[in-house]
């Protein structure tokens, strides 16, 4: 066995640069549940600024990442475990009644809720 003794020499005050493809961002859905759920919380009653607040966040939010996630938030009003269990714990930040669930049942409300969903 040849064991090298010498140490190799260590550049010192060099930085290395990691490229953006190398980047790898964070999977964070509670995070942006819980964004999403303040917004439409915030909105309060009005689907109008529903809908404003959605169009305003898309450009600083992934929806395309999170497109499960939001889709349970927008249809059941929280994040749905496997086998469709709400995981909020009754937190009520964690929950929103801006969703297809808690709308009235009649044709209107429910097309309203669609519309501000999908346009």
């Amino acid at each position: 066995n040849f064991i090298n003794k010498h140490q190799k020499p260590v550049l010192t005050g060099q930085r290395f640069k990691t490229k953006k493809r190398d980047e790898k961002e964070k999977f964070e859905p509670t995070v942006f549940r819980d964004t999403i759920i303040q917004g439409l919380n915030e909105a309060g009653n009005d689907l109008e600024a529903v809908a404003k607040f959605l169009d305003s966040t898309g450009s600083r939010l992934d929806y395309r990442r999170y497109a499960d996630t939001l889709f349970d938030i927008l249809i059941a009003g929280s994040m749905l475990a496997p086998g469709g269990t709400r995981i909020d714990d009754n937190d009520k930040t964690k929950m929103t009644s801006h969703c297809v669930f808690s709308a009235d049942e009649h044709h209107d409300c429910i097309r309203n809720y669609a519309q501000v969903r999908v346009g």
